[in-house]
């Protein structure tokens, strides 16, 4: 059935959207060509959407050929603003950004173990409050927050689940009623770093791969055929509870321990680091595992590492006998401080151990991907509902 012409001027309008989100400023003339409409139907587009606010004229093209320059579109980067979280165990970190994902100013307040519940969230959500406010933001239209634990597929809250501080499962449902007129959105940080390297990142060349988070815990994301998958449950990428050899137990549905994470988990490499006789001492800021693989690639610490890469080539296996994703990537504190190194003695071992070609890769983005991930869903759920077409927009009928 051929769309009606309301439905047609829809899908034409967000595809230009989305083109101007991707490629940057367009004329008319570029908009036509890249979407294959006609020229007087790009003109009632631009026309609608300008008039609807969206886009508007941004600068001006042609200069060098004869006749008037070319007005160049783009979309109205104020109409709307952003904020992401990361949110750790010790602290949280905000940025706040237009609705084109650019970076207004950015923040960040440590969270002591020690610190109750209710003082915790105040901390967290007075940062997004004055982080905005320093740029110059009335009103966030979304925020996009990624925390350690399980996601509950039917309600999009996070889990209880043992080891994480309370007031991470509070801090969402603070925000909102802090903030009611904003969306306010969680995800598990693993998937998140996954959606952010997909994007911007090692695994842009990839549709299928699988993200392994090494930080103070161990995490996996699942992406097939360019879709995030999470489970029936939003658990999957548990590799913690992953039963492995060489553990002195197996896991229960409340401790992974004895599962992966007793392999590689932060505790587990420090206490390897020891025996391989590394100094251990915290430096600044860095969590002490990744402190410690980082001066072990710095030092040339091979046997360390070669064990260390050992551990996780059992769980790197399971997986690919799995999954057959073709490409990991090592990400989280640790595995951003292994770095190239480690991600070629991983790869080196999982080849012997498997007959499916995997490439193990090292993250591209670094202590920043959460954040990343984070901003990019605000941003994607913000145009989703400001592009999508309803009732009583005159330009998107």
């Amino acid at each position: 059935m051929p769309a009606s012409p309301s439905t047609a001027r829809a899908i034409n309008d967000r595809l230009a959207l989305r083109l101007l989100q991707q490629e940057g400023p367009l004329t008319a003339g570029q908009l036509k060509q890249l979407t294959g409409l006609s020229r007087p139907t790009v003109a009632d587009l631009v026309e609608r959407l300008a008039a609807a606010g969206l886009i508007d004229v941004v600068g001006e093209s042609g200069e060098q050929r004869r006749g008037p320059n070319a007005k160049l579109y783009g979309i109205v980067a104020d109409q709307a603003h952003l904020a992401a979280l990361d949110v750790r165990t010790e602290g949280v970190s905000v940025v706040v950004s237009d609705l084109l994902g650019r970076v207004l100013t950015e923040a960040s307040v440590p969270i002591g173990g020690d610190t109750g519940t209710g003082p915790a969230v105040e901390q967290a959500v007075a940062l997004v409050e004055r982080t905005a406010k320093e740029a110059g933001v009335p009103e966030l239209h979304t925020v996009g927050i990624g925390a350690p634990g399980l996601i509950d597929p039917a309600t999009g809250e996070l889990r209880d689940t043992g080891g994480l501080p309370a007031w991470h499962r509070r801090l969402a449902l603070a925000l909102q009623e802090r903030l009611p007129r904003t969306r306010v959105h969680v995800e598990n940080e693993t998937n998140l770093a996954a959606l952010a390297e997909q994007r911007d990142g090692v695994a842009q060349d990839r549709d299928t791969f699988v993200l392994l988070w090494l930080g103070h815990g161990t995490g996996a994301a699942v992406v097939l055929e360019g879709t995030l998958r999470r489970g029936a449950s939003g658990g999957t990428g548990e590799i913690g509870f992953l039963p492995v050899p060489g553990t002195a137990v197996l896991p229960s549905a409340r401790d992974c321990e004895g599962g992966f994470h007793s392999l590689a988990g932060s505790a587990a490499i420090v206490e390897l680091a020891k025996r391989h006789g590394l100094t251990v001492a915290a430096q600044g800021h860095e969590p002490l595992a990744a402190h410690v693989v980082r001066e072990a690639v710095a030092g040339g610490s091979a046997d360390f590492l070669d064990a260390l890469a050992d551990r996780l080539a059992v769980g790197v296996a399971a997986v690919v006998a799995i999954l057959d994703p073709g490409c990991l990537v090592l990400a989280g504190e640790v595995g951003r401080a292994g770095g190239a190194n480690l991600a070629a003695r991983v790869e080196q071992r999982v080849r012997r151990m498997s007959p499916l070609p995997t490439e193990v890769r090292a993250s591209a983005l670094g202590g920043g991907a959460v954040l990343r991930g984070a901003l990019l869903t605000a941003r994607e759920k913000a145009q989703d509902e400001l592009f999508a077409p309803f009732p009583g927009r005159g330009a998107l009928p």
